[in-house]
């Protein structure tokens, strides 16, 4: 317990690396194991990851698209590549993101954090490119290793599991079957693109995850399907394209499910937010309040203020620590103290491993009560650890 306060890190992953997940693989996937060569690509750690058709963004700031030609989708390579310089000058433990579960539970512990919420790498959300056998198979086998990675001690290691959620499968039945795993935390439901998640074909999942009260994880990738929204807007940068990929992808979902009444039907269905930053999360909220009010014919005769959900417990953010206290203490001012949630981006070079809670925890002007909810108090209310 770091300085009083018990911590929840709400934003950590794990690859795992392609080598490893193959031996975690069924035998209908091994069957298919050579289909994947094609998106292998090395990591810095050692193995590789799989990625699937990365969108280039190689366009560089005040490159002409006219002179010099633009962006291809030439070459296998992720547009991360020689962008992200971070370094962190003390590096987490060795193969956290791959196997090494008591180097992580170590690093936990130098930090003071006592729960990671971890989510899996590029690929849970990607594989909606691939053939729905073969994307089933590849999540199959990320479910059982992130259990056993888990089992280190299902306690403190927490995990979203990506689920199909599409016309053609039986997401409900996935969710059924995980639903009592004591790792299990919440559901990423992996929307192929252009299904609205207000689609009433989704119902059955909600159902579910209502049921067994397990709330929506929503952590946005960028360069790979089934991309965000706008994404062929972005002029091929990079920089640009990560910024407006997370809060955009996040604002649209959060729209169709406040306005279209699925929060109302399903009473237990709550909604989180991972690596989205948390500044925008008000003004959008209110800027949907403003369109109900002015466009409410087209929408159901139930609507409510899409506030009142962030107020009541159904809507949840992780704040970036470079948004900072002043951030964190508007979004209380507007939608309360039970909101925002403390995290990391843990092992990833975006973290300030070992550091992290102690910068959150030194935005002492929030307030002890505001700081109790932020690093632990509304994770819990949303991971369903309370």
């Amino acid at each position: 317990m770091k300085q009083g306060y018990r911590i929840i890190d709400t934003d950590t992953h794990v690859g795992p690396n392609i080598e490893t997940l193959r031996e975690y693989a069924g035998p209908a996937l091994r069957e298919r194991w050579h289909e994947l060569d094609q998106y292998w690509m090395p990591v810095t750690d050692g193995g590789h990851h799989l990625s699937i058709s990365p969108f280039p963004y190689k366009r560089r700031l005040r490159q002409s698209t006219v002179l010099e030609g633009d962006a291809s989708r030439a070459g296998q390579q992720s547009p991360l590549k020689g962008a992200v310089t971070a370094v962190l000058e003390t590096p987490p433990s060795p193969g956290v993101n791959n196997l090494n579960a008591a180097g992580r539970l170590a690093d936990m512990d130098r930090e003071g954090v006592d729960v990671h919420l971890i989510i899996p790498a590029t690929f849970a959300l990607a594989v909606s490119a691939l053939d729905r056998e073969l994307a089933s198979e590849i999540h199959a086998a990320y479910f059982r290793y992130i259990g056993d990675y888990c089992s280190a001690d299902p306690a403190r290691l927490k995990a979203t599991v990506p689920v199909l959620a599409d016309a053609q499968g039986d997401a409900a039945g996935v969710v059924r079957s995980v639903a009592e795993q004591p790792w299990v935390a919440a559901i990423t439901p992996v929307l192929p693109e252009g299904l609205p998640v207000d689609d009433p074909v989704l119902d059955p999942l909600w159902a579910v995850m209502n049921e067994a009260d397990l709330p929506i994880m929503h952590h946005s990738f960028f360069y790979e399907p089934p991309f965000f929204p706008g994404y062929r807007d972005m002029w091929g940068n990079v920089v640009v394209a990560r910024a407006a990929a997370h809060p955009w992808g996040a604002q649209r979902l959060l729209g169709y499910l406040l306005l279209s009444g699925v929060f109302d039907q399903f009473p237990n269905l709550r909604i989180g937010f991972s690596e989205c930053s948390a500044g925008w999360l008000p003004a959008w909220l209110i800027r949907l309040r403003g369109q109900a009010d002015y466009m409410r014919g087209a929408l159901p005769q139930s609507v409510r203020d899409p506030v009142d959900y962030a107020r009541e417990g159904r809507v949840f953010c992780g704040i970036e620590l470079y948004e900072g206290e002043p951030i964190a203490k508007s979004i209380n001012e507007l939608l309360g103290d039970g909101v925002i949630m403390f995290q990391s981006d843990y092992p990833h070079n975006g973290c300030e491993f070992p550091n992290s809670p102690d910068i959150a925890l030194g935005w002492t002007g929030i307030g002890e009560t505001a700081m109790r909810k932020l690093m632990y108090d509304n994770a819990a209310s949303y991971l369903r650890l309370v």
